[in-house]
């Protein structure tokens, strides 16, 4: 003989009967597959108290009457988040309804329709409810339907006869005619006899976020809350009612936002976008896994909603992304401009740091300056900084020609050679026509620059500063004041030889010879008319330098001046005067009294009287005169003669100078107007002859005599 045990969903409350004093106790654990432990009465109950066998009755277990309902709890519960475990598939199907009759009030032991106790307990009452009607699908608050039949979309069994459609519904209520737990057996005759209805599915809103158990896998829905979660909001914890879950989400979305907002150049650390994304991942990934049997708590209208719905909120990380990436593309760009901005900030610093410096010290930071303007200009020409070079470069050209504007010419020449040059070293399309019109400025620059030096008596850079004007500018109008200016400067300078006014005719004679030295080297100008002028000038400033030695004692310096005048101007009408003045410096420099009157430009008229001077010596000898005519004459030497004094005078006493006949000796005359004459006798070729090689002496010449001298020469051996 079998039997049938019912089985309680888990919440339902179960009846307990008041004439039962049996404590409860959780049901025993079922396998419909076997006789469970109460199929069979206790081995200590007598024959009598167990059930027919084989006499196909069915009995059930009826919950205890008038007792409170509590919750029973299987004792193979599984937790509401595991997978459901499958019943044994039933043994029979119900075929009608039944009430059994009670124990006999007072029998001893255990009904066989009630459970055995558990643990060695006492015997209680079954963990779940059985239908109080008649059998079929339980709706969806645990009641069973009015008849027979499959279950309507409602939930509630049909009206007609025939097995339910899925098994049993909910369970058995707990108030229905069949006891406390208890299914009824199937009666002979109706279809599925002798099987046990299958465990009803979970009720509806069972499960993670439903409140019940495990429902039927749903896929779709799987995938429609793991989107959610991928969508950075947690939306699919939030439709499970994973409030934890939808936390850990939130949470990290906002950890995420703090990191990268505002958007920076440098984005996100990878390691937070990569710990982000294993978050989402992750959250998809047991949001997919908990929506897969969840029974959700909305209609089935929002239900077919939800999928699309993901759908599109996938754009919310994809928008964001793209949005950041943008604001992210304009930090990067807002940076870099920055950068550009910066250099050109730098570039601008040197230029206004160098700003009147001199050219030659701040032309390294100009150059540097201008090569970035040029490279901003160029390599970016949409930035911020190359719309700005324009600017730049005007507050360049202003900033390198300040000396000019300042009037400073000399100082401005290199700067704006500089600017001038400009076009050979910067790109057309950058510089535009800042280069132009430098011309102009140049010139008046060097002009102006040679003026101011000449005018300081600084001719070698003042001729420089010329030179190259008329190199770089022949055209220019400075050409022709530059010839002005320095033609009037050289005459006016040689001015005072020219009239002998110069209070120091040598001094000014040199400044007048090193001026005209510089304009004859001009190249470019026509100034052969004022170097004419300077050197009929400097002529005379020879001479006069000459004649102011002679006044002045100074007869060696005389002598030079005198002799060079000769030899630089044979043709000129001084030449012979200077050439007395070198003779009587020369006389004066052993004879101080012969320097007292300057020698006449002049010669004396009047009667003259002849001196016949005679060389009695082996050498050469040169006579040198002046007085009221000075001159010199040399006289070839004696061959017959020979020294006086010494050896040849111990030898023979008697020797007289100039004793021999007159016709031996060598012989001049000298025509000599009255008045006294210095002499000068020293051995021909001999210029200054050292002392013991000179003699000077002093005459009176007279009208009407003739006069004679002979020249010897005494020695000491």
């Amino acid at each position: 003989m079998g039997c049938h045990r019912a089985w309680t969903h888990e919440g339902e409350p179960v009846g307990e009967d008041p004439n039962d004093a049996r404590p409860e106790h959780a049901p025993p654990k079922l396998d419909l597959n076997k006789p469970g432990p109460g199929d069979e009465p206790p081995a200590d109950r007598p024959p009598a108290d167990r059930p027919p066998a084989g006499s196909g009755e069915t009995v059930m277990i009826r919950p205890a009457r008038g007792g409170t309902p509590r919750d029973a709890t299987p004792a193979d519960a599984v937790p509401a988040d595991a997978a459901p475990r499958d019943p044994a598939p039933p043994q029979a199907t119900p075929t009608g309804s039944f009430r059994l009759p009670a124990p006999a009030p007072g029998a001893g032991g255990t009904a066989p329709w009630e459970a055995p106790p558990q643990n060695g307990g006492s015997t209680g009452t079954a963990a779940s409810a059985a239908p109080t009607g008649s059998f079929g699908p339980a709706d969806p608050s645990g009641t069973s339907g009015s008849g027979f039949g499959p279950a309507d979309s409602s939930g509630t069994a049909g009206s007609g006869f025939g097995p339910p459609s899925g098994g049993f519904g909910g369970g058995f209520g707990a108030g229905g005619p069949y006891g406390h737990g208890q299914a009824p057996a199937a009666a002979p005759g109706w279809a599925g006899a002798g099987t046990l209805p299958p465990p009803p599915s979970a009720p509806p809103g069972s499960g993670p976020g439903g409140g019940g158990g495990q429902g039927e896998s749903r896929p779709l829905q799987a995938v429609a809350v793991g989107l959610l979660n991928l969508s950075c909001l947690g939306l699919g914890y939030v439709l499970l009612r994973q409030w934890i879950g939808a936390a850990v989400c939130w949470a990290a979305t906002a950890a995420l936002l703090l990191l990268a907002l505002p958007a920076d150049a440098d984005g996100v650390p990878l390691g937070v976008l990569v710990g982000y994304g294993a978050v989402l991942l992750a959250a998809a990934a047991d949001g997919a896994r908990r929506g897969l049997r969840a029974s959700l708590s909305v209609g089935a209208a929002a239900r077919r909603l939800v999928l699309p719905l993901a759908v599109v909120l996938l754009a919310v990380p994809a928008g964001g992304a793209v949005a950041y990436g943008s604001a992210r593309d304009e930090a990067r760009e807002e940076a870099f401009q920055q950068s550009l901005l910066a250099r050109l900030a730098t570039a601008d610093a040197l230029v206004k740091a160098k700003e009147g410096s001199r050219f030659e010290l701040a032309e390294s930071d100009y150059t540097t300056a201008l090569d970035t303007y040029e490279k901003l200009a160029l390599d970016h020409p949409g930035s911020r900084a190359a719309k700005l070079v324009p600017e730049r470069l005007d507050a360049y050209v202003t900033s390198v020609s300040k000396p000019y504007t300042d009037k400073k010419y000399c100082d401005a020449v290199d700067p704006l050679k500089h600017l001038r040059g400009l076009p050979d070293t910067v790109d057309a399309k950058v510089l535009g026509d800042r280069a132009d019109g430098f011309d102009e400025p140049l010139a008046q620059s060097l002009y102006e620059c040679g003026a101011g030096e000449l005018g300081r008596e600084s001719t070698a850079a003042a001729h420089e500063a010329f030179t190259e004007l008329a190199a770089t500018f022949p055209e220019s109008v400075y050409v022709g004041r530059t010839e002005k200016l320095v033609g009037d400067g050289l005459r006016k300078a040689a001015a005072p030889l020219s009239d002998g006014s110069a209070s120091d005719p040598c001094a000014t004679t040199e400044e007048v010879r090193t001026r005209r030295s510089g304009v004859a080297g001009l190249k470019g100008y026509e100034l052969s008319g004022p170097v004419a002028d300077a050197d009929r000038a400097i002529q005379k400033g020879v001479f006069s330098c000459g004649t102011k030695q002679f006044r002045d004692e100074e007869y060696s310096d005389a002598v030079k001046t005198m002799d060079q005048y000769a030899k630089d101007y044979p043709k000129s009408p001084q030449t012979a005067h200077a050439r007395t003045i070198s003779i009587a410096a020369q006389i004066a420099d052993h004879e101080p009294a012969a320097g007292k009157k300057l020698p006449s430009a002049t010669v004396p008229g009047g009667s003259r009287m002849p001196m016949v001077v005679s060389n009695d010596g082996k050498d050469a000898v040169e006579l040198l005169y002046t007085g009221p005519v000075t001159g010199k004459i040399t006289l070839r030497a004696c061959g017959t003669c020979t020294n006086y004094g010494g050896i040849r005078g111990a030898v023979d006493p008697d020797a007289k100078p100039c004793g021999g006949a007159s016709s031996k000796y060598p012989k001049a005359t000298l025509q000599l107007p009255a008045g006294t004459y210095h002499f000068l006798q020293r051995r021909a070729g001999g210029g200054f002859a050292v002392a013991g090689e000179t003699k000077s002496s002093k005459a009176e010449i007279e009208p009407g005599y003739t006069y004679t001298n002979c020249l010897y020469v005494t020695s000491g051996l």
